[in-house]
């Protein structure tokens, strides 16, 4: 009896099986949200609100939406870098840039990777990655082709001088050591890394004082043309120029800008904020195998950073010494010490009050409480600067720079320095599938080089899973969204459904925007490519 019983029983099994399963898949699968809501009495209390559950297919869509790949062919090198972005907020307050100057053979390129973090909103951030490279481009031109500065320049010197850094020093420059200079073209001044660093720093100042004048300028125009008895503030809030010229001063990013130049040999990165870069340095040993150093090169500018703490307070009345920092933030509010726009801390009092009546009837945000002696804010980066050694020196042989990760502070929230160094280098040696993070280390070995002062703490654990438990995911082809993916969750899908299916304005209390670009090269052509990386 039970003999013939089972016959019947293998039709009805895969059926009922493939009945269930097609009714869990048209099922919206949701899961639960503690969130923070004000009643009518403007208090806070804690509710669950039920949210739809994406498909992984969704989730890889997501990661992948913003992610591009480019390379640069050239003489004995291929040039690659890739971008990736997810947004937590509606929309994207995060922007990247990137340029090549290609220049005649022999005389090297210059390549530009910009990432901007925004914040208050997308307005100067996408000003940016539109005008910031340009304008270290047209610095860098006026170094090899000097001119004599004009009664005009002088004249904006005088006017716009006190809103841009009180830090355009030699403190915010970091030359690394390079050998003398045995040819003209070594000696000429775009060899020079403390010039060029200098004209980023100008470059980038300059570029944040024509921001923040642009709205005065709009207003000095309107009064000229009023009455010369009129004491009235004239209404702005119509004019063509209102929005475009106070939206980007009044909002805020940070920027990190790496320039590689190849014809000196030069590698250049400005840091203005929080977000980082840092750099996979590949160290080969005697048994053709190697590891790979960790080269953080900037530092996280906050009000966490002591180095950055002890100069703003420096800057500024020793009555203010326990206001300029508060909680690690500017005047209590701001977390990144240094950005373009956020002209509330660098605008007066008086004059944030007369432009809120003229362009905006009043309706802008106050300025900080706690603001006396402004800017507080300086748009002025830290220049880093490291020998960039390229074929045909004999980089199989020594330590040479092989990859470089720029991002918004969104993924250093998420992951250390060391994490990603081995996450790149593991994608780069073709790494598939889900690797143990503890077993990643053995895989992947790295050391730690100089380091820099980092003002965030790195990698938050996330559903219960320390530093080492868990898994990487290793499923995406283009390096800047592995990265993302690892940050959100790695393998781990339920983590990483989750965290990615909280929609905005919710997903900014468990997620950042997070903007991810990857450099890197290798040696000869695209034919000679796959035999470079089988080696790495």
């Amino acid at each position: 009896m039970l003999r013939r019983a089972w016959k019947p029983a293998l039709v009805v099994t895969p059926v009922a099986a493939a009945g269930y399963y097609y009714y869990t898949s048209r099922q919206q699968q949701t899961f639960d949200l503690p969130v923070r809501i004000r009643g009518p009495d403007g208090k806070a209390s804690m509710s669950t609100r039920t949210l739809p559950l994406m498909t992984m297919a969704a989730v890889d869509a997501r990661i992948r939406e913003n992610a591009s790949a480019h390379s640069v062919s050239r003489p004995g090198i291929m040039w690659r870098h890739s971008t990736a972005s997810v947004a937590a907020n509606d929309p994207l307050e995060d922007a990247t840039a990137h340029q090549v100057i290609r220049r005649d053979e022999g005389d090297g390129d210059l390549l530009f990777f910009t990432v901007m973090d925004g914040h208050g909103g997308y307005y100067t951030s996408q000003l940016l990655s539109r005008v910031l490279i340009n304008a270290v481009v047209l610095q860098l031109n006026d170094l090899s082709n000097p001119k004599p500065s004009s009664w005009l320049d002088g004249i904006k010197t005088a006017l716009w001088g006190p809103l841009t850094s009180k830090s355009n020093s030699d403190v915010d420059i970091h030359i690394a050591p390079t050998p003398n200079p045995t040819s003209a073209k070594a000696s000429s001044p775009a060899a020079n890394p403390r010039l060029v660093a200098r004209a980023i720093q100008t470059a980038f100042t300059a570029l944040d004082a024509e921001l923040l004048a642009a709205p005065v300028r709009v207003l000095a125009a309107a009064l000229h043309d009023t009455p010369k008895d009129s004491t009235a503030i004239p209404d702005l809030s119509q004019h063509p120029l209102a929005q475009p010229t106070m939206l980007p001063a009044m909002t805020g990013s940070c920027a990190l800008l790496a320039l590689l130049d190849t014809a000196h040999r030069n590698l250049y990165v400005a840091c203005t904020g929080d977000s980082r870069a840092v750099a996979g340095v590949w160290e080969p040993d005697a048994e053709g195998n190697g590891t790979w150093r960790v080269e953080v090169l900037s530092e996280d500018q906050t009000g966490r950073n002591p180095a950055e703490a002890a100069r703003m307070r420096s800057e500024h009345p020793a009555d203010e010494a326990a206001d300029v920092i508060r909680n690690g933030r500017v005047l209590g509010g701001l977390e990144p010490s240094r950005a373009f726009g956020d002209a509330r801390y660098k605008w007066s009092r008086a004059l944030q009050e007369t432009l809120a009546r003229a362009f905006l009837n009043g309706s802008m945000r106050a300025p900080p409480l706690l603001l006396k002696t402004p800017p507080y804010v300086t748009a002025c980066p830290v220049v880093t600067h490291r020998v960039l050694e390229l074929p045909p020196s004999d980089v199989k042989t020594k330590g040479a720079l092989r990859f470089i990760v720029l991002a918004t502070d969104g993924l250093w929230d998420e992951l250390s320095s060391e994490d990603v160094v081995r996450l790149v280098g593991g994608h780069l040696a073709g790494l598939t599938g889900a690797i143990p993070k503890s077993d990643l280390p053995s895989l992947v070995p790295t050391t730690a080089g100089a380091r820099t002062v980092q003002g965030k703490a790195a990698l938050r654990a996330r559903d219960g899973e320390g530093k080492e438990a868990g898994k990487w995911a290793f499923v995406d082809a283009n390096p800047s969204a592995h990265l993302i993916r690892n940050a959100f969750g790695g393998a781990n899908e339920g983590a990483l459904r989750r965290l990615l299916s909280i929609p905005a304005p919710l997903a900014r209390r468990h997620r950042d925007d997070v903007s991810v670009t990857v450099v890197w090269w290798e040696e000869g052509g695209e034919a000679e490519v796959a035999q470079v990386k089988a080696k790495l």
